[in-house]
């Protein structure tokens, strides 16, 4: 296999918000499982932005880590936003069901999360 179309992944934090950049196949494998346990790593995040605007592949096994990565995200009361998914990526997101599942962001709405001034986790009190 190219190892130039492996996945490929750059994490950027900025107070609670992570940024990840994704490039190259999102398939079943070692990058993959790479991938994910470097999210898991991560703490104190209340929104998981993941840039998929670069991925040219998705397999079942990319779909099951992007499961696995939202439930980690509930599990730390986080939001996942996928940004700027490849047409091919929405349809397939289409044809599992899995469009309602998760929040599609475009690149402006992501930027706006990143400018917010306030950063901090909102808490309510009943």
């Amino acid at each position: 296999m190219n190892r130039h179309m492996e996945l490929q992944y750059q994490i950027e934090c900025l107070h609670d918000v992570a940024v990840v950049n994704l490039l190259g196949r999102m398939v079943r494998g070692v990058a993959l499982d790479e991938f994910r346990r470097k999210i898991e790593q991560l703490d104190r995040v209340r929104v998981l932005v993941l840039d998929v605007s670069q991925v040219q592949q998705l397999d079942a096994g990319g779909l099951g880590t992007l499961l696995l990565v939202r439930r980690w995200a509930m599990q730390k009361s986080a939001k996942v936003k996928l940004v700027n998914p490849p047409v091919f990526f929405n349809r397939i997101l289409d044809a599992t069901h899995l469009s309602s599942v998760f929040e599609v962001s475009s690149l402006r709405e992501a930027i706006s999360i990143l400018r917010s001034n306030d950063c901090r986790p909102r808490f309510a009190i009943a």
